[in-house]
């Protein structure tokens, strides 16, 4: 799989923070329909890739933008 790199000029996490508080949602919630959706993530990771300490995977961003009714 391939990983998204994040770095301090993308901010790919604190937009996925933005939009999940938009959607009234918790890190809990969203890990919860990304797990829905088959794929094994914990609140500690995902948490760790909306402060940009983590790199996201391509298709966990794909899945994470189909939850959130999103566009790129």
């Amino acid at each position: 799989m391939q990983k998204l790199l994040q770095d301090k000029n993308v901010y790919i996490g604190k937009n996925l923070k933005r939009l999940r508080l938009e959607k009234g949602m918790s890190q809990m919630d969203m890990v919860t329909k990304i797990q829905l959706y088959g794929r094994n993530m914990s609140r500690a990771n995902y948490a760790h890739i909306e402060q940009g300490i983590r790199n996201i995977y391509v298709s966990d961003l794909i899945l994470i933008k189909e939850i959130l009714a999103v566009s790129y």
